[in-house]
């Protein structure tokens, strides 16, 4: 009865620690795809694709599961605080504030939540991105 039992707490506890290796695995694949989205934001330099690369970042993360819509989640939502931070020393500067920071998190939910991320693709970015 008591090997029936380990038998038993051994398989739960390898179960359980299998779902969070997976979790942590969807996680560093999702925040891989954000720092991608994000490299080829800075690459592309075309205005008014930013809402584009937040929603494909988020998209992409989040197709990797529960761990990469977790990491998308918190990557997003760190990079609006700090963002914040740096216009409340920026007061006025272009393309940051209160409007861009809700128009940016509008994107991230569009992407995590599974939609397609081509909706905020400019016309006229190349299509390498």
């Amino acid at each position: 009865m008591k090997l029936f039992t380990g038998l038993i707490f051994c398989s739960l506890v390898l179960g359980v620690s299998s779902e969070w290796y997976s979790f942590l695995g969807e996680a560093a694949q999702g925040a891989w795809d954000m720092w991608r989205a994000y490299s080829d934001m800075r690459e592309a330099n075309y205005i008014g694709a930013d809402k584009y690369f937040h929603a494909r970042g988020n998209y992409d993360a989040a197709q990797r599961g529960p761990g990469g819509a977790w990491a998308a989640k918190v990557i997003s939502d760190a990079r609006e605080n700090s963002q914040r931070v740096t216009d409340f020393f920026r007061h006025g500067s272009s393309g940051h504030g209160a409007e861009d920071s809700k128009a940016d998190q509008a994107a991230n939910e569009w992407g995590r939540s599974g939609k397609d991320p081509n909706h905020f693709r400019p016309a006229g970015l190349p299509d390498k991105y």
